[in-house]
């Protein structure tokens, strides 16, 4: 028995990395195949609470965007729980003039009967956002050298 919900908890990461490296503007509606109705989205910027919240969201996101792509590393899957580390390649035309920003980070889903109820990203907001901003980049950036001394 247990064998067989590690193949699904599989399975389900297999379709949720399916779905993520190929997601753009105009599929973003493959998201209801892999989220929970009640599913929760948290991130360094954002807590989203429901899968109808999150669907929202990821449309705002993408109608803002360039460009936003994953491609995913790693994973590994333990029980109902599963990792992911990925690089996001995001062009916004607010930060550096729309050029390509790539940004390593890491994903904890909780998955439950073929869906994800909880998805936690983790990275670095600062590479993401502030270090692509004029005047606060280049703060940043000198915070950081000083701390690497």
């Amino acid at each position: 028995m247990m064998h067989s919900t590690i193949n699904s908890e599989r399975d389900t990461l297999d379709k949720f990395i399916s779905i993520y490296s190929s997601l753009r503007k105009d599929n973003l509606k493959t998201l209801d195949e892999i989220y929970s109705d009640d599913v929760v989205f948290e991130d360094p910027a954002h807590r989203i609470e429901g899968y109808g919240n999150l669907a929202s969201y990821f449309e705002s996101l993408y109608t803002n965007v360039n460009d936003c792509r994953f491609e995913v590393h790693d994973y590994a899957v333990n029980a109902d729980v599963a990792f992911l580390s990925w690089t996001m390649t995001l062009s916004h035309p607010k930060l550096q003039g729309g050029e390509s920003r790539s940004v390593n980070g890491c994903t904890r889903l909780t998955l439950r009967e073929g869906r994800v109820v909880m998805h936690r990203d983790y990275f670095d907001l600062g590479e993401m956002l502030y270090e692509a901003l004029p005047v606060l980049g280049s703060a940043v950036k000198l915070i950081k050298k000083r701390l690497g001394q």
